[in-house]
């Protein structure tokens, strides 16, 4: 379900640097199919949410931040109560080089798949909180010299949040249910398969799940469609190969798992809303 947010404050631009604060009070769950090619920082000011990323669920509660890496698909849902506010900020790796030499590899490690969701113990958490309760008030009242305020605080939440990470090994993963576990298995299954045939009957099979419980399962816990997932899957990995090698674009389509041509474009540009000719001249 989506309703629209009681108050949406933002600034700057994702292909620099971008943040955004949200405060929801109806039932909310994005209702886009989402990754993007610059890395995300979710915090969660108040409420409870479950984000989907790459392949697993993850319950994140107040104060904790999530790490997006390029290119990851991603998704949140309603956890409890629908009434919430996040912060997010969106960079690009040239505003991370930008904040000094020697940092790239500190703050690269924060996007790992071994951290994802960060909690922080009580002081750090506070001193978090501050810098991002410090870019919504700034971008709300645009004050002079407000852009260097808020490139202040998120340098300074990434700055911490990259020391205290550098120090601590993150907590271990815990799936939220064994029915978690069982769909994230299921989604890594697809992620390495994604050039197979994929129909669900032969998931069902291969899972021990019947069809319509594995097609509901799926939608609850990673709040996509199977269908709509596997073509995610697929067209994020032909932008890859579209930027990465020199394949044809026949080529790309047989190998991401497409046995129709004219199917393969008509669907890319559904999702990209550029065709692979387009895009592939943008990327060059």
């Amino acid at each position: 379900m989506h309703a629209s947010p009681a108050l949406t404050i933002h600034y700057g631009s994702p292909s620099e640097l971008y943040v955004e604060y949200v405060k929801r009070t109806e039932p909310y769950t994005m209702d886009i199919d989402h990754y993007h090619p610059y890395y995300e920082i979710y915090y969660l000011l108040t409420g409870s949410r479950i984000y989907f990323i790459e392949d697993r669920s993850y319950s994140v509660e107040q104060g904790d931040l999530v790490f997006i890496g390029k290119e990851m698909l991603h998704r949140t849902m309603q956890a409890g109560d629908s009434t919430h506010e996040r912060v997010i900020v969106h960079c690009s790796d040239e505003w991370l080089r930008a904040l000094g030499p020697g940092l790239d590899a500190m703050f690269a490690r924060l996007f790992e798949a071994d951290i994802r969701v960060l909690r922080l113990p009580r002081q750090e958490s506070l001193i978090a909180e501050s810098a991002v309760r410090a870019m919504r008030l700034e971008a709300e009242t645009r004050e002079p010299g407000y852009p260097v305020a808020i490139r202040h605080a998120v340098a300074g939440l990434l700055l911490l949040c990259g020391r205290y990470a550098a120090k601590h090994q993150p907590e271990p993963f815990r799936h939220v249910s064994p029915l978690h576990a069982k769909i994230s298995e299921i989604v890594r299954y697809i992620n390495g398969h994604y050039d197979e045939p994929l129909r669900l009957a032969d998931l069902s099979e291969r899972f021990f799940i019947s069809p319509h419980y594995l097609s509901r399962m799926f939608k609850e816990v990673t709040g996509f469609v199977y269908t709509d997932y596997v073509v995610l899957t697929r067209v994020k990995e032909a932008q890859r190969l579209l930027r990465q090698s020199e394949l044809s674009i026949s080529d790309v389509a047989e190998k991401v798992g497409f046995d129709n041509f004219s199917h393969f474009g008509k669907t890319f540009k559904r999702v990209t809303s550029m065709s692979p000719r387009e895009y592939r001249k943008t990327m060059s």
